[in-house]
């Protein structure tokens, strides 16, 4: 996101615990602050000394089943760090304020195409953080001027560059990827949904796109005359089966193994593709980059932080 920014000319200053954050990664010339968004000592302070105009807020505990095991965390986080950051914004007269959703916040949709009008049922804490942050952006929006937007991402894969790649094996390539230079079959949780191939259906986007979705609705917001907010989905509007994504993920890495199958994994739907209408109609924004490149950069990414896979 920063590198985005920074590409179109816009002036930054980052905010960030480095709970999971590495500052190496950041250009040198963009001032980085260490703290949390829970601090509003130090969220005054930055606000002031960097002239801040709009927030983008990226900052959560995202992890599905942590969640679960520790949902008074994830309140305090995800809810609790995002008050606070709003009462600073409101009272700095920052104009516009970006959140990072979820397509968690709709919980297991069956729609063939998921819109942003859709129920939204979360069925784990995270995402009924997610759901929650959203009432309370617009809440604090229409309250204090605030213009807003709220970016429902879908599943999130790829890297910009291999030294920003993602080094957790939390989602479903870099599990891939774990496992096959390993040795072992990469798993898939469930075969008996009712798709063409028994497996999940999901829909990928790449994370450079991400960044590019964000800076374009960014702009549309500091643009913007007083409140209103903007809800829009970040997909692709295609989706991609896991036993498709394991295929793929074989060809890239030349590690081919026969998937292995576990039972389904409690709430996982059969099928989760994003509608992305609005966000083509309202901007004109559209992803540009495949499934294949988000494997063919993860690879590159996961190459540079893990030791070299064994030969096939």
């Amino acid at each position: 996101m920063v590198r985005a920014m920074k590409g179109a000319g816009e002036r930054v200053v980052v905010l960030d615990d480095l709970s999971s954050g590495n500052p190496d990664r950041l250009p040198a010339e963009i001032p980085l602050v260490r703290g949390s968004t829970a601090d509003r000592a130090l969220l005054d302070r930055v606000l002031a000394e960097h002239a801040v105009t709009g927030v983008i807020h990226l900052a959560a505990k995202k992890q599905v089943g942590e969640s679960v095991e520790k949902p008074l965390l994830y309140y305090r986080e995800n809810i609790g760090g995002l008050t606070v950051l709003l009462e600073a914004a409101a009272a700095a007269a920052v104009r516009s304020f970006l959140f990072s959703s979820s397509a968690a916040v709709y919980g297991v949709p069956e729609a063939e195409l998921i819109t942003e009008e859709a129920p939204c049922a979360p069925i784990n804490p995270y995402g009924e953080t997610k759901l929650a942050g959203e009432w309370l952006v617009r809440a604090a929006g229409r309250a204090y001027g605030l213009s807003t937007g709220c970016l429902r991402y879908f599943n999130v894969a790829g890297a910009a560059a291999p030294e920003l790649s993602d080094t957790g094996v939390f989602n479903v390539i870099p599990m891939f990827f774990d496992r096959l230079t390993r040795g072992e079959a990469p798993l898939i949780f469930g075969d008996d949904y009712a798709t063409p191939d028994g497996t999940c259906i999901r829909d990928y986007i790449h994370v450079a796109d991400l960044a590019d979705a964000h800076l374009a609705v960014a702009r549309r917001l500091a643009a913007q005359e007083g409140p209103g907010d903007l809800t829009v989905n970040i997909g692709r509007g295609e989706g991609v089966s896991v036993r498709e994504l394991a295929a793929l993920v074989a060809e890239v890495t030349g590690l081919e193994r026969q998937p292995e199958f576990e039972p389904r994994r409690p709430g996982d739907a059969s099928k989760a593709v994003a509608s992305c209408d609005r966000i083509s109609g309202e901007l004109g924004w559209a992803a540009r980059r495949g499934v294949r490149e988000m494997v063919e950069s993860a690879w590159r990414g996961w190459l540079l932080h893990h030791p070299a896979p064994p030969a096939p």
